[in-house]
């Protein structure tokens, strides 16, 4: 293959991939403010409701590793649409509703061109900052799905108790090698797990990888699923020493044998793996830099561009189709 022809055929695949069409402030000239409005926004929720940062973020991980970034995850139940918010892989998912007002300021601004996928990026990238974590300069130009991707849900979020060879593959399927695994996992320095995933890891026995006097503070906290006292709501903090910072601390944490999730501690034991724990905790920037580079890659998964998508005027439902 000649040098124009592998240039044409380079050319191709970066459009057919839609990331071509992703660019730095993609809405300079036809919504100049929206940036600043999303920005506005999360600053003003999480002021409001802490919590919301780390919804922002999560949000962005379960969009963006199901098929595409395109604010599937957004849709509610409806006309033959099933939500992707109903599978138990979301469950703990909440602050969708604030979703909702991020768009209103949006609309109220610049009615029907800023896309919820968008939002789901930008709210992620400003959360990271309101958590204490470095600003990414993300792209944006997403269009929004007109479809739930349910079906292809469980074959790509991880789950708590995977093997880390699945998790692994399932981040290296969309471009993140094993160094990003490690740094995206970080963000389980934030927020709180429900004691449903980690009973498991308590009774009868405690799992002998834990941290004793860790386990006793997580049996507290966790009671049997067979315990009249146990709920579903019942969680855990994720860190306890920093728990509304994103910083090294869970690799630190995962070293000391506090790791709250099975898939946490699989991290550690994992060869490919360890060696970047080992450094992230000892290098809170080097953390930071990595984070940054595979939530770029991330929220950069196979966009939909063009007329392949549509931008909603509400979040949670697809565009009426008008008819002639």
């Amino acid at each position: 293959m000649n040098n124009l022809a592998f240039l044409l055929f380079s050319f191709f695949l970066l459009l057919h991939s839609g990331v071509s069409e992703l660019r730095l402030n993609y809405y300079s000239e036809s919504c100049p403010r929206a940036e600043d409005i999303v920005k506005d926004e999360v600053k003003k929720l999480y002021n409001e409701h802490g919590n919301t940062a780390v919804s922002w973020l999560r949000n962005l991980f379960h969009d963006c590793m199901v098929k595409s970034c395109d604010a599937s995850l957004l849709l509610e139940t409806s006309k033959g649409i099933i939500s992707e918010k109903t599978s138990t892989r979301s469950s703990g998912m909440r602050n969708f509703k604030y979703v909702n007002t991020i768009k209103k300021a949006l609309e109220d601004e610049c009615p029907t061109i800023v896309s919820c996928a968008d939002i789901v990026a930008l709210s992620a990238r400003d959360g990271v900052v309101m958590l204490g974590g470095p600003f990414i300069s993300m792209k944006t130009g997403r269009r929004d799905s007109k479809e739930s991707h349910i079906a292809e849900v469980e074959d790509f979020i991880p789950n708590h108790n995977d093997s880390m060879s699945l998790v692994l593959s399932r981040f290296q399927s969309i471009g993140i090698d094993v160094e990003g695994v490690v740094a995206l996992m970080g963000a389980h320095s934030v927020g709180r797990t429900h004691c449903n995933n980690l009973v498991h890891r308590l009774y009868p026995e405690i799992d002998p990888t834990l941290d004793p006097d860790y386990a006793e503070y997580l049996r507290r906290r966790c009671p049997p699923l067979s315990d009249p006292v146990h709920k579903a709501v019942e969680y855990a903090r994720n860190d306890r020493e920093t728990p509304m910072v994103l910083d090294n601390m869970y690799h630190k944490n995962l070293l000391n044998h506090k790791g709250l999730l099975q898939v946490d501690q699989y991290l550690l034991l994992d060869p490919t793996a360890s060696p970047f724990v080992e450094k992230m905790a000892s290098d809170n920037a080097y953390f930071h830099d990595q984070f940054s580079k595979a939530l770029l890659l991330m929220s950069e998964n196979n966009p939909i561009i063009g007329d392949d998508g549509e931008v909603r005027k509400d979040c949670r439902f697809v565009n009426e189709v008008v008819v002639h």
